[in-house]
């Protein structure tokens, strides 16, 4: 029997057996919303407009940077002198890729008050992130409305991944109970990080979201995959009865802190200095000789037992970190670049 027209550039994937044309027509008919665009965001956008997802909403805050191009794929030189958003640079390639995918590039910040309207009506969320805080909204709101996800890290050489079903397998709070403080993680702007990393992490969750959306969730195991590129290295942790033993607030309980904006980054614009106040979720010491040192070569570091101040982007930016992890960031009024400058250099 002759294959659909419509279906003929999946001919590959659909002689796959697990998937098969019934399999190829549900992703077809499939949702999806994905949570940021950048080095994990820009892998899967493409693996899923190449798979053939019906509708792919790409919703990110942030522009194209020349330092970048190491490891998102789907920008060039061009997109960094047009100074594109993400999700509009991401939108234009995909779109000639494959016309037959619904694509809506949105350029917002993901926060309490909008995520619920992002995840209007998809089938699967996946996080394509590179901050905790967010990461535990989309978990929340992942809880709130029945929706699975696929949650994706990656820093240095190595990464992890785990597929969330609500109700069902461990969530996010049951791995973490809360998002490391401000300066205790690496950023891939203090750490680093190696593209090989990042293609392998997007693929395992883009295998995981075709396992989904072509109606074989049950071949995907309970359990937190994670993986080394530079040692070669990958082991699962079995996440079976994590839900069970450890009382989760968030899917046992039932708590929604993220989403209801009980916890998460605070944002104040202050008047007339052309500068952002951002609180994290959590106030916790922070160790400012510490962070100076992951800081040194990103920018220019100084220091005192009072602050620690950071200028970035030639003077564009200038971010000054307080004990408490309070920081200003002068050079904005928009509470979005804020933020992402702070989980950049900061942390979540």
């Amino acid at each position: 029997m002759a294959l659909d027209p419509a279906l003929e550039r999946y001919s590959r994937q659909i002689l796959f057996r697990e998937i098969g044309e019934a399999g190829q027509r549900k992703i077809c008919g499939s949702r999806v919303l994905l949570c940021g665009c950048g080095a994990l965001g820009s892998v899967l956008a493409d693996g899923l407009t190449r798979a053939g997802v019906g509708f792919l909403r790409i919703v990110d805050r942030d522009f194209v940077e020349l330092s970048n191009l190491q490891r998102q794929v789907l920008f060039d030189e061009a997109d960094v002198a047009e100074g594109l958003p993400k999700a509009v640079a991401a939108g234009r390639k995909l779109a000639r890729i494959n016309s037959q995918v619904q694509l809506e590039p949105l350029v917002a910040d993901i926060h309490s008050q909008n995520i619920l309207g992002f995840a209007d009506g998809v089938d699967l969320i996946v996080d394509g992130m590179d901050n905790f805080e967010t990461r535990f909204l989309i978990n929340d709101t992942s809880l709130a409305t029945g929706t699975p996800w696929i949650y994706g890290g990656c820093i240095g050489s190595h990464g992890q991944t785990m597929t969330i079903f609500p109700g069902e397998t461990a969530c996010l709070r049951c791995l973490i109970e809360a998002p490391p403080g401000a300066g205790a993680a690496e950023t891939c702007d203090t750490a680093g990080i190696l593209a090989p990393v990042i293609n392998v992490i997007a693929s395992l969750q883009i295998v995981a979201a075709l396992k989904i959306l072509s109606g074989h969730r049950d071949q995907i195991d309970p359990a937190l995959t994670i993986v080394d590129v530079w040692d070669g290295t990958l082991r699962k942790m079995n996440t079976r009865n994590l839900r069970d033993q450890g009382r989760c607030p968030a899917c046992v309980g039932g708590v929604r802190e993220w989403l209801a904006g009980t916890r998460g980054s605070q944002t104040t614009v202050l008047c007339g200095r052309n500068a952002v106040q951002v609180s994290p979720a959590e106030r916790a010491p922070v160790s400012l000789s510490d962070l100076a040192d992951k800081l040194r070569g990103v920018g220019e570091v100084a220091v005192n037992p009072f602050l620690l101040r950071l200028t970035v982007n030639s003077g564009e930016f200038i971010i000054t970190v307080f004990p408490d992890g309070r920081a200003i960031i002068k050079g904005t009024q928009e509470p979005a670049v804020a933020r992402g400058l702070y989980a950049r250099y900061v942390g979540s």
